[in-house]
Order: structure tokens, then C-alpha cells, then sequence
């Protein structure tokens, strides 16, 4: 981009008239760069708790023995992680906006490495209830908080493949949790006296410890405050959040309780609901999948189930960049969610064969996956500047009903019908709804200027 002293010229990305003291900043580049100073650390943020949370599908396979637990206990425990979470997530999110991200970061993170050791000296069905629901209390907040922190870096027309680059730290938590997981309680069961899932609930709660400390420092709250952007760097962006919020304030919401008035607002919760329930049962319940085809070693386990978390890497940021560059959203989500529930439909299928129940687990995982980006960043789309901290903590809570009563249900199920084939058709059903749910929305009237 070139300029002239005095004279004004186009932003040729965005088709944006800016002064020409600012077009020295090329806004490509300065994105590129806030993407490299924030997400990496977002991201190994968010993979440390993603670990801390799913983590329990692989201990299953061993705490399931030792303490005797039913694949209802099981799934209550799963679940009951979203109750705490649900409770504690907006009050959290309005905390964030008054305290700042990294004083809220770093109290989450540190509760929750407390709260994920304490799983490792379960005795009983109460003991696992309880520490699940503290994990979900201390995490509370996490991402809806993260997704209100972009909103003060980066503008609305890039923010999908920015949410969807954070977002690809769930399916690199499988990447990485998965073999890590299989290779702790294949190698470490009964050294001093402690079985394989207990080593791997106090080694995997370490990192959440170390790394709190590290953010705290590193990040910035602001662009204000960011000593690596430049005083223009930092007026363009400036200008760019100030040009969402004038275009927020001609939209319908202009407070939070003009939100909860909407038809739109329920039917964003409605996918919310279908994708935290894809999303929570293929990690509680990927390595049990996995085993009942056949496989019986769990570090072979963890191996296998690296695949699936790999094609949603892939998926999610193939996504998510289309989606920005076509400004589409909604049939982005809904065709994703889609795909995930032929996946969870063809599970039942081909539960004898290893290969094939990966190949469908697979497609399960890269629907859901693919989903989160384009989903999202829907919210801030149909939310003004006024409703937004609460209400994408909101959506968030109410989503948080999939993650809660779809595990009990499936463990329920499983232990009832002695298949997990109906909890499989369910999570599809509460799929197809939310696709259905999101295209009924309409598009949005934002006009997004590349």
C-alpha cells in the first residue's frame, strides 16, 4: 500500500478510506502479526484445559475397574464438569470486563490445575461428582472470555479465522492428550503404588501450574498497553473496533435484554447446544469407541485416536478461511454439522472394525471441528457492543446443557441397551436440528468490507 503526505487513499484490502498518516500500516500484516503475538498463547492455554477436561475418557478405561463405576457414573461425571462451568461462566465474563484478561486468566488457570490433581485421589462415584463440578466451577469463563478478549483486538471481518486458529487448540488437545494419555497409563500403571490414570491426572494438571505465570506476564489486556504495536498500529485497530461499534449501534440489540427478546438469540443457543454435545461425548467417548472395535492396548489407543483430532485441525482452519473470504457464516456451520452427524450415524455400523470406526470417527471429528468457526463468530454478528459480554457468556452457559445432559444420557443409554448406538443417533439428531436452527437465523446485515 502506498501513500502520500496530505492526501487520503484506499486501504486495498478492506476498501477502507483511512488518512494517510495511517497507510503506512498495512492491515494484513498488522493482524498477521496480533494473530502471532495472542494466539500462540491462546492456544496453549486453551490445549492445557482441553487436556485438564477430556482427559477422563482415557482414565475411564482404567478408573472404570478400579473403583467399579457404571458407564452411567461415568457419564454423570462427564457431564456434571458443565454444571459448574454453567454456573460460574457469565459471572466470570463480566468479572473479565472489569478486572482485565490476564488477572482472570490466571486465577482459572491455577484452579483448575488444583481442582484436575484432585481427580487423582477419587474413591467413589461423590468424590468424582465433586471434583468434576470444581474443574467445570474453575474453568468457567475460559471461552466465552477468550472470544470477548479478541473482540477488543481484532474487527468482526477477520474475527472467524481468528476464532477458528484458537479454536483449533481442541482438536490439537486430542492431538497431543491422546498418546500422551495412553502412554502415561500404558507405561506408569502401579509405580509407587499409583495406578496409570491416577499418574495421569497429576502429571497432565502440572502444565495448567507453569504456565499461568507465563501468561500473566507475556500478555496485554489492550492494544492500548501492547508495547510491540506501533502508536499507529494502535490507532488503526482502534479505529477498525470503533467502525464495528458504530455499525452495532444502527442494529436491533442495543442491550443485553434486547438480546434475550430475539427469536435469533434461541436459535444460536440451539446450535450451541448440538455442537458442545458433538464436541464433549467425541472426547469422553473416542477411546472407549475405539477399544470396543478391537483394540485392546492403550497407548495403541492414544495412537489411533491422534487421526481424528488431525483431519479437524485441518478442517477447521480450511474452513474457517472460506468462510471469511465468501463473509458466510451460517451455511459454513450448518453443512459442517451436517457432515459431523453422518458420522455419528455411520458409528453404529462398523463398531466391529477398527478402521472403519476411525474413518467414521474421523468424519464425526472433522465435521464438529469445522463447525466452531464459522458458529462462533455468529454471536458477535447479532450482538452490540453493549450485550456482548454477556450474552456470548450466555449462549455459551446455555450451550453448556449438550455438554451436561448428553454424556449421563449416552452412559445411560449405553448401560440400558448394552450398545452405544442410541447416544450416537441422538448427538446426530441434535446436529441436524442445530444446522437447521442457524440457516433458519438469515444472514446478517453487517456490511463486512474486505
Amino acid at each position: 500500500m502506498q501513500s502520500q503526505m496530505g492526501t487520503i487513499t484506499r486501504d486495498s484490502v478492506r476498501g477502507r478510506r483511512i488518512p494517510a498518516e495511517l497507510t503506512g500500516v498495512d492491515p494484513s500484516l498488522l493482524y498477521r502479526k496480533v494473530l502471532l503475538r495472542l494466539l500462540p498463547m491462546l492456544l496453549i492455554v486453551y490445549i492445557i484445559a482441553y487436556i485438564d477436561r477430556s482427559n477422563v475418557g482415557f482414565a475411564k478405561l482404567g478408573f472404570m475397574r478400579d473403583l467399579h463405576f457404571s458407564d452411567t457414573v461415568f457419564g454423570i461425571g462427564a457431564g456434571v464438569f458443565y454444571a459448574g462451568y454453567m454456573i460460574f461462566e457469565i459471572p466470570s465474563n463480566l468479572m473479565l470486563a472489569r478486572i482485565g484478561f490476564r488477572k482472570t486468566l490466571l486465577r482459572i488457570m491455577l484452579l483448575w490445575a488444583l481442582c484436575s490433581g484432585l481427580l487423582a485421589v477419587m474413591t467413589g462415584p461423590n468424590t468424582y461428582y465433586f471434583a468434576r463440578f470444581l474443574l467445570g466451577a474453575s474453568e468457567a469463563g475460559l471461552f466465552p472470555g477468550v472470544l470477548l478478549y479478541l473482540t477488543y483486538w481484532v474487527p468482526v471481518s477477520r474475527r472467524t479465522r481468528f476464532t477458528a486458529a484458537f479454536m483449533a487448540a481442541i482438536p490439537m488437545s486430542g492431538v497431543l492428550g491422546a498418546p500422551l494419555s495412553g502412554f502415561i497409563m500404558q507405561n506408569m500403571e502401579g509405580l509407587y503404588g499409583l495406578s496409570g490414570w491416577q499418574w495421569m491426572f497429576l502429571i497432565e494438571g502440572v502444565p495448567a501450574l507453569l504456565f499461568a505465570i507465563v501468561v500473566f506476564f507475556a500478555m496485554k489486556d489492550r492494544p492500548a498497553s501492547a508495547p510491540w504495536l506501533s502508536p499507529a498500529e494502535r490507532e488503526l485497530i482502534e479505529r477498525d473496533l470503533e467502525a464495528d461499534r458504530t455499525r452495532s449501534k444502527t442494529g436491533d440489540h442495543e442491550s443485553f435484554l434486547d438480546v434475550l427478546r430475539t427469536p435469533r438469540f434461541y436459535l444460536l443457543v440451539g446450535m450451541g447446544v448440538a455442537l458442545l454435545a458433538s464436541t464433549s461425548n467425541v472426547s469422553f467417548w473416542l477411546p472407549t469407541i475405539i477399544q470396543r472395535s478391537g483394540v485392546n492396548n492403550v497407548w495403541t489407543i492414544g495412537l489411533m485416536g491422534m487421526a481424528p483430532y488431525v483431519v479437524g485441525v485441518i478442517a477447521q482452519q480450511l474452513v474457517a478461511r472460506n468462510s471469511d473470504i465468501r463473509n458466510e457464516r451460517r451455511w459454513h456451520a450448518a453443512v459442517c454439522a451436517a457432515t459431523s452427524a453422518v458420522g455419528w450415524c455411520a458409528l453404529p455400523l462398523v463398531l466391529n472394525s477398527p478402521t472403519l470406526s476411525l474413518v467414521a470417527l474421523t468424519v464425526t471429528a472433522g465435521g464438529t471441528y469445522a463447525t466452531m468457526g464459522p458458529f462462533w463468530s455468529m454471536p458477535s454478528l447479532y450482538l452490540s457492543k453493549q450485550a456482548a459480554a454477556g450474552g456470548i457468556a450466555l449462549i455459551s452457559t446455555l450451550a453448556g446443557v449438550g455438554g451436561l445432559i448428553s454424556p449421563i444420557l449416552i452412559g445411560w443409554l449405553n448401560e440400558y441397551t448394552k450398545t452405544l448406538a442410541a447416544g450416537q443417533y441422538f448427538i446426530a439428531a441434535l446436529l441436524i436440528i442445530g444446522a437447521a436452527t442457524v440457516v433458519a437465523m438469515g444472514p446478517h446485515e453487517k456490511n463486512v468490507i474486505k
